[in-house]
């Protein structure tokens, strides 16, 4: 494979990237969208963290893994009251970072 091919391939997955991102801003500056998309948006970020985090945290090697040695399924219970209560990220990232370090210090 040449330079110039390499060159290629790396212009356009950046385009295919940056195009999406940046089609819908261009098309939408200016405007207000209606009530319902704005309700709608809003639900994005959460059910795509939480489609991200289900497989990590009920998982193992490919096996439905609920049991009190899942630090990772122990931990998100009070990370989610955590989130739910300040709406940080960052004390959420701290608490959860906490917890299974201190599980796995005291727990084995």
């Amino acid at each position: 494979m040449g330079q110039d091919t390499i060159l290629i391939v790396i212009l356009g997955m950046a385009a295919v990237t940056y195009i999406p991102r940046v089609l819908p801003i261009a098309a939408l500056a200016g405007r207000r969208l209606p009530e319902p998309v704005t309700r709608f948006l809003h639900y994005i970020p959460p059910a795509v963290l939480a489609a991200l985090l289900a497989p990590s945290l009920l998982t193992s090697q490919g096996e439905l893994w609920i049991s009190g040695d899942n630090y990772f399924l122990l931990a998100a219970g009070p990370c989610f009251i955590l989130a739910l209560w300040r709406r940080g990220f960052f004390s959420v990232v701290a608490l959860g970072m906490a917890l299974v370090a201190g599980l796995r210090f005291w727990a084995g």
